[in-house]
C-alpha cells in the first residue's frame, strides 16, 4: 500500500436580497474571469499511478478514479449518517465491497471521523480502504480576509462592490433553476461572501495573496481530522470543502500546504468538493493541473450543464465523483421538503422499471462512464440494499 427545461425556482435571488444578505454576513460563489496571473492551464494531464485495489469483492463494482489509480467502489460512504452509535450501516456496507469513506470535520463537529476510528480501527482495516477528509471552512478564510477590507471602505465604495458582485453573478448564471438546486437550507446565502470577495480581487487581490491564514487553515484541519480518525494518512485531502468558485480552487498556498503534507506521508492526492457551481469549479481544478479528483453536485436535473466539465476533467486525468445524486429527488431536510413533484416525474421517465427515485437517481448518474462513482448515504441496512442494488447494472436512458 503507498502511504506515503426551466422550472421555477423556490428560492430565487433578488439583486436587492443578495445586497442585504452581503452586507450583514462576514462567513462563504462563483469564479470571475481569470487573471493572467493567476491562470493554471494543462499542457499535458499527469501520467496516471498504477491500479490500486483494496477490499475487492465479488459483488461489487469498481471504477478507476482518474490519474490516481485507486480502483473505488461505485457507490461510496457519505459522512451524513457517521455519528457514534452507528458503526454496523458502514461495516455490513464493507463487508460487501465498499472500499471508500468520506468524511470531514464539519460533518456532526467532528463526530463523523470520531466514528470511523471506532470502525476503521486497526491497520488490516485501514489497509481495506480510501480514506477522505476535507478541509471545512477554507472558503471562509478566504471570505473573511476580503471581507475585513471592505469593512474599512468608505461606503460608496462598498456599494459599488456589492454592484459588481451581483454584476458577476447574474452574468454567469449560477442561480439558474435546474443548474442551482436547493440540497441544505441557507445554501443560496453561502454564495453571497465568495462573490464579495471575487469582485475585490483585481483591485485588492494583493492584500489577500499570500497570506499565512490559508496555510494555517489547512495545517490545523489535517492535524486534528488525523487526530480524530487516528489514522496516520488520508488518501485524498479535499480542499476546499465545499468550493463557491474557480478562485477558490486556485489559492496558491493550497498547493504549497498540500505539497508540504504530501512530503510528510499525511496525504496522498489533492481534490476539492463543490456544491455551488459545479461545472465551473471541476473545470477550473481540472485546468490547475494540481487537482486529481473533484466531488461535485451532478443529477438528474442540473446534469445537462456539467457534461461538458466532466469530460474535460477526465480527458485531464481528474477522477469525478457524483455528489447530491439522489438529493435531486429526495431529501432529509425537513425545511426544504417536499421535493417538486416535476423531478421525480423526470427520473421515472428517464430510467425504466420499478425502484425507488433515489435510486433512479443514482442508477442514472453511473450510466455515464466519464463519472466514476456515486456518493451515497448509507443510513441502514435497507438503504445499503437498495443503493448497491445499481452497481454494475446497465440500462437504456429514456428521454427526459
Amino acid at each position: 500500500m503507498n502511504s506515503p427545461k426551466k422550472h421555477p425556482s423556490k428560492n430565487p435571488v433578488s439583486r436587492r436580497s443578495f445586497l442585504t444578505t452581503l452586507s450583514a454576513s462576514s462567513a462563504g460563489l462563483l469564479a470571475l474571469p481569470i487573471s493572467p496571473s493567476k491562470a493554471n492551464t494543462i499542457t499535458e494531464a499527469p501520467r496516471s499511478a498504477p491500479l490500486e485495489w483494496r477490499n475487492k469483492q465479488a459483488g461489487m463494482k469498481y471504477r478507476k478514479l482518474g490519474r490516481t489509480g485507486m480502483m473505488i467502489s461505485e457507490v461510496l460512504n457519505g459522512g451524513d449518517p457517521v455519528r457514534k452509535g452507528k458503526t454496523r450501516p458502514v461495516e455490513i456496507a464493507m463487508e460487501r465491497g465498499l472500499n471508500y469513506l468520506d468524511m470531514a470535520p464539519a460533518y456532526g463537529n467532528g463526530e463523523c471521523e470520531e466514528t470511523y476510528a471506532k470502525i476503521i480501527d486497526s491497520s488490516s482495516k485501514r489497509e481495506k480502504v480510501f480514506m477522505t477528509t476535507k478541509v471545512s471552512g477554507f472558503t471562509g478564510v478566504r471570505s473573511q480576509l476580503y471581507r475585513d477590507i471592505y469593512d474599512g471602505l468608505p461606503s460608496g465604495k462598498q456599494e459599488e462592490i456589492l454592484k459588481k458582485a451581483w454584476e458577476i453573478r447574474a452574468e454567469r448564471g449560477v442561480d439558474k433553476p435546474g443548474y442551482f438546486l436547493t440540497y441544505w437550507p441557507g445554501q443560496q446565502k453561502s454564495n453571497d461572501p465568495s462573490f464579495l470577495a471575487n469582485a475585490m480581487v483585481e483591485e485588492y487581490g494583493h492584500k489577500v495573496d499570500g497570506s499565512q491564514a490559508f496555510k494555517d487553515k489547512i495545517k490545523t484541519s489535517v492535524e486534528g481530522s488525523l487526530k480524530r480518525t487516528k489514522t496516520d494518512y488520508f488518501d485524498i485531502l479535499m480542499c476546499p470543502h465545499g468550493a463557491n468558485c474557480a478562485e477558490e480552487v486556485q489559492v496558491p498556498e493550497i498547493n504549497e500546504t498540500f505539497d508540504e503534507l504530501k512530503k510528510e506521508g499525511k496525504v496522498r492526492y489533492l481534490g476539492v468538493s463543490s456544491h455551488n457551481d459545479p461545472a465551473g469549479v471541476l473545470r477550473a481544478a481540472a485546468d490547475t493541473g494540481k487537482y486529481d479528483v473533484v466531488m461535485c453536485a451532478y443529477n438528474v436535473i442540473n446534469g445537462g450543464y456539467l457534461e461538458d466539465a466532466i469530460r474535460h476533467a477526465y480527458d485531464n486525468g481528474v477522477g469525478v465523483i457524483a455528489m447530491k445524486v439522489a438529493m435531486a429527488v429526495a431529501t432529509h431536510h425537513e425545511a426544504i421538503k417536499p421535493i417538486p413533484n416535476w423531478r421525480i416525474e423526470k427520473v421515472n421517465r428517464i430510467v425504466p422499471g420499478e425502484m425507488k427515485a433515489p435510486v433512479k437517481a443514482y442508477l442514472w448518474a453511473l450510466q455515464n462512464p466519464k463519472l466514476t462513482a456515486v456518493i451515497s448515504n448509507l443510513w441502514d441496512e435497507t438503504f445499503i440494499n437498495d443503493n448497491f442494488s445499481v452497481v454494475g447494472k446497465k440500462v437504456e436512458l429514456q428521454p427526459g
